[in-house]
């Protein structure tokens, strides 16, 4: 059978629907390239989530960082740098990119460029450690992260060209789920293995995810597109910039971005924990396992509770998550305090990460359904720009509790971020109920 025909039968099977090509808002010509698309996106998708599990910047580059004995108040930096440097340059980058008629080749070229930031820092793994090499896979995080806005932009409008509206959410989801398999499996042969994971194997690691970003770009490259509309889409950071008046006149909004900024707390410890169980545990590839299978675990069990419960109260969601990170912050640094022999047990530490996830997932979903709830028409629009360009900025500033850590201790850095979950959830309180 030929490959087309293939596509199109198993197509009209997995979506499950008499008329498999319900076309919306895509032109004629796209639409007799649906089937085709649907599964070249779902593959490149996957691969490039699996690129994302393989350098985790919440728990596998912290891990390489304390492996190359880098300063401790680098891991501040990483996951501010991943989230805020994807995040701030697509405010300046999007109306250019929707300027191309065809923007496939934008998000092959971003894959490209990610793929060869991991490959360097494989290289720095392999040939470099202390300081230079802590600063050296910062930098290289810094044009990742870049790399990715990119990919990001061009992703939206591609997916909104070559798939109805109907199927675009599939192609996330069985790409998401595949991956979290391959994701669970390579945390399972990490554990059965039990093997010391030091230089060797964070290369290998790095190695790995470049190698699956450059398939992602080779099959993406294959994606049929053609050319659109170019016109329209202003300079998203100047238009975010002219709506700051927002934070000024619209209290609830503007106690809404405090809260969410003080909310990052979920995000920022996570790599902190790694560091800690490194440190009382040591390198074992197991411990490693143990932390990407809680993560993967938590994701995929928690977001159909928090979905369900955001959509009774996402205020609600915020505060039970802000609460839930706060109170084992506090537990971790009470048990390293007085009872740090009990965080030698391979099992302790990954287990709290497992609830830390499902906070942050609740955090996740119910900042991003009261923020669409708050608001209507325009108004939405203009709330997610503006909140999305304070919280860019937020980010690289609490990039700063690496500092703490160096100073004080990673329980310390640990406690303080859970003192700003608990604030979270006071002032999330006093949010009206949208």
């Amino acid at each position: 059978m030929e490959p087309s025909r293939l596509s199109e039968n198993l197509y009209d099977k997995l979506v499950n629907e008499e008329d498999a090509r319900v076309c919306k808002a895509i032109d004629e010509r796209a639409c007799k390239e649906v089937p085709g698309n649907f599964f070249t996106l779902i593959l490149s998708y996957f691969f490039s989530k699996l690129g994302d599990a393989l350098a985790n910047p919440k728990i596998v580059l912290p891990w390489i960082l304390e492996v190359l004995q880098a300063p401790v108040y680098l891991l501040g930096f990483l996951v501010p740098i991943r989230e805020s440097g994807s995040l701030l340059p697509q405010l300046f980058i999007a109306s250019f990119i929707r300027r191309q008629p065809v923007r496939k080749w934008v998000w092959v070229g971003g894959s490209v460029l990610q793929a060869v930031c991991m490959m360097a820092m494989a290289a720095v793994v392999w040939t470099l450690d202390g300081a230079l090499a802590g600063w050296a896979i910062i930098g290289l995080l810094v044009v990742f992260a870049l790399a990715r806005g990119l990919c990001s932009v061009a992703a939206k409008d591609v997916l909104g060209k070559t798939i109805p509206k109907s199927r675009r959410g599939q192609v996330n989801g069985w790409s998401a789920s595949a991956a979290g398999l391959i994701t669970v499996a390579l945390a399972l042969g990490l554990i059965v293995s039990n093997r010391e994971l030091s230089v060797w194997g964070c290369t290998i690691l790095l190695l790995s995810a470049g190698g699956v970003w450059l398939l992602a770009a080779v099959i993406y490259a294959r994606v049929i597109e053609f050319s659109g509309e170019t016109s329209g889409g202003g300079n998203a950071f100047t238009e975010a910039v002219g709506r700051l008046s927002l934070l000024r006149d619209d209290k609830p909004f503007r106690r809404f971005v405090i809260t969410r900024s003080l909310l990052l707390c979920s995000a920022l410890t996570a790599p902190y924990y790694v560091v800690l169980a490194q440190q009382e545990v040591g390198r074992s590839g197991a411990l490693l396992g143990f932390f990407l299978l809680a993560s993967g675990l938590a994701s995929l069990l928690s977001a159909p509770f928090w979905g369900r419960f955001a959509d009774a109260s996402s205020r609600g969601v915020m505060i039970v998550a802000a609460w839930l990170t706060a109170a084992l912050g506090v537990f971790v640094f009470a048990l390293h305090s007085v009872k740090p022999d009990w965080l030698g047990y391979s099992m302790v530490l990954p287990v709290l990460y497992f609830f830390l996830t499902i906070a942050h997932q609740g955090v996740r979903v119910g900042r991003k359904t009261y923020v669409v709830d708050l608001a209507e028409g325009n108004r939405r629009t203009d709330y997610v720009a503006v909140s999305n360009t304070v919280i860019g900025v937020v980010l690289l500033l609490l990039g700063m509790s690496g500092w703490i850590a160096s100073a004080l201790g990673v329980s310390w850095a640990i406690l303080m971020l859970s003192a700003a979950g608990a604030a979270g959830a006071l002032l999330a309180r006093t949010l009206p109920d949208a």
